[in-house]
């Protein structure tokens, strides 16, 4: 890899101290670039997940920072030696666990330049590039997914848009600001003690931060409906189970508030009927928010773009970027049909950050959409990728993924000593080993964790796990950017492997 020298530091007086210096930055940025490529390059070397014990870096460093400064070399010699094995490598070709987070030039680029500028844009004044670039990205992704214009700024004279997009770090945040501004919205009918009578609803197939979204934004958790998918039906929501659980909260004397759908969830990507349960929430007055983190991204192609029918229904949508629109993490761009809901549950106006434009109401602080007031410049990043390899590019990225996902379900499917559990939607084929000396559920689960653990024990593959409908199975989740067939064909082969040694044991 690419060594990274310096001069041996010497003191120096407190004023000749300079901590950005343009040519030594040059110098050092160059030998850090060198190092990446190389790390980027020889990242297959590695064991996909980390070798090492918990607690393995205490005994490595020493207790106490530097007093005195320490030459750049020998801080890279302490990155190869001591951070790198402690890495489970999330960019590997041979990461297939979770859901990937993909990277690109584009991005990296976009976000040298995001922290070039370190743009501390809450408000238009504070940046107004930070903020105007945001709001174009925003309905520029908005367009390639085909969302209504009234997800979208108002600014272009040929769309009639109310709303806006925003991007946030995670679909966490999403979900929290949606929830507190419908939440504010129903006090303001009901009144502040009504907050221990709001109820909230989704699948139980939603991923687990909504739960603690809703358990910040004070929500009584006596109050936050886990609803039943099955099987049967593809681990979708049912409508008819949304109704009856509001019906029969209103019965209660609840007061039903919010439902998060999902497309594209995080165990096995199931995708909810939103217009249909859109219809449901109408119904009750209830706030509809789609989490899309990972599906969404698969809509910016024609043949996807059915799993997002109903969203014109809907009160917001959240989509990450970073999952599948290679743009490094964090990126998760919200949606919002009615942006004074945020901005009236989440705006503050201190003297201090008062300012003629604001006051003008003639542009936007995005620091009134989010729970935090300083934000980066985070939309060169979607702007770079976008620009650099226009939609047919991240189209046929994400046609990619998928046709190694259905390649590696084919083979699975060839095997009569495994099944696919869950019919593949996107690029996540869930599995499961089934021996033929297995007695049993227990014996099936217990086999495929011993499975896993080998696999992933190797070093040379790295997979996760889920449990839907009452069974364990194996997730294989396509998508990392440097992931080719050869890598899906081989991480098969690796798991025939470790089935036929468990066969024989």
């Amino acid at each position: 890899m690419g060594s990274l020298d310096s001069n041996t530091p010497t003191d120096h007086a407190a004023g000749q101290f300079s901590p950005l210096d343009p040519e030594e930055f040059r110098r050092q940025a160059h030998q850090m670039v060198d190092f990446i490529a190389d790390y980027y390059r020889k990242i297959e070397t590695y064991p996909v997940l980390s070798q090492v014990q918990p607690a393995y870096l205490h005994s490595q460093l020493p207790q106490t920072p530097p007093y005195r400064p320490e030459p750049m070399d020998a801080i890279m010699k302490d990155v190869q030696s001591q951070i790198i094995p402690g890495i489970t490598h999330w960019l590997s070709p041979n990461f297939f666990g979770f859901f990937p987070a993909t990277v690109s030039t584009a991005a990296f680029l976009g976000e040298m330049l995001c922290t070039c500028f370190n743009s501390v844009g809450f408000n238009w004044l504070a940046s107004p590039a930070s903020t105007e670039l945001e709001m174009v990205v925003m309905d520029w992704l908005a367009h390639a997914l085909k969302l209504p214009s009234s997800f979208m700024f108002s600014m272009v004279t040929s769309l009639s848009g109310t709303g806006g997009g925003v991007i946030q770090n995670t679909t966490s945040e999403a979900v929290l600001v949606t929830l507190v501004a419908a939440r504010d919205r129903a006090l303001g009918v009901h009144g502040i003690d009504f907050l221990s009578k709001l109820a909230v609803y989704a699948s139980d197939q939603t991923h687990s931060t909504f739960s603690k979204a809703c358990r910040i934004a004070g929500i009584n958790p006596a109050n936050i409906r886990s609803l039943p998918t099955s099987v049967e039906g593809g681990f979708a929501l049912s409508p008819a189970v949304l109704r009856s659980a509001v019906e029969e909260d209103l019965a209660a004397g609840l007061i039903p508030l919010y439902l998060c759908t999902t497309v594209g969830t995080t165990s096995t990507t199931a995708v909810d009927p939103i217009g249909a349960l859109a219809d449901v929430a109408r119904d009750y007055g209830v706030w509809v928010h789609v989490d899309c983190a990972y599906g969404g991204s698969a809509c910016i192609c024609p043949e996807f773009r059915h799993h997002l029918n109903g969203v014109d229904l809907v009160d917001s949508v959240s989509l990450s970027p970073h999952k599948w629109l290679l743009s490094y993490l964090d990126c998760c761009c919200l949606w919002v049909k009615q942006p004074g809901s945020l901005v009236r549950a989440l705006s503050t106006n201190p003297e201090y950050l008062k300012n003629k434009p604001s006051e003008s109401s003639s542009v936007v602080d995005f620091k009134d959409w989010q729970v935090g007031t300083g934000r980066r410049f985070k939309s060169l990043r979607l702007w770079l990728v976008m620009r650099s390899y226009g939609l047919a590019n991240l189209q046929s990225h994400i046609r990619s993924d998928v046709r190694m996902a259905r390649m590696f379900e084919r083979l699975v499917r060839s095997d009569p000593r495994f099944e696919v559990t869950v019919p593949r939607l996107f690029s996540l084929v869930c599995f499961r080993f089934v021996p033929k000396r297995a007695r049993g559920p227990g014996q099936i689960e217990r086999a495929n964790r011993r499975l896993l653990d080998w696999v992933n024990g190797t070093g040379r593959a790295f997979m996760t796990h889920t449990v839907a409908g009452g069974k364990f199975m194996l997730r294989f989740a396509v998508g990392a950017t440097l992931t080719e067939e050869r890598h899906v064909l081989a991480a098969w082969k690796l798991i025939k492997e470790g089935a036929d040694g468990l066969e024989r044991s």
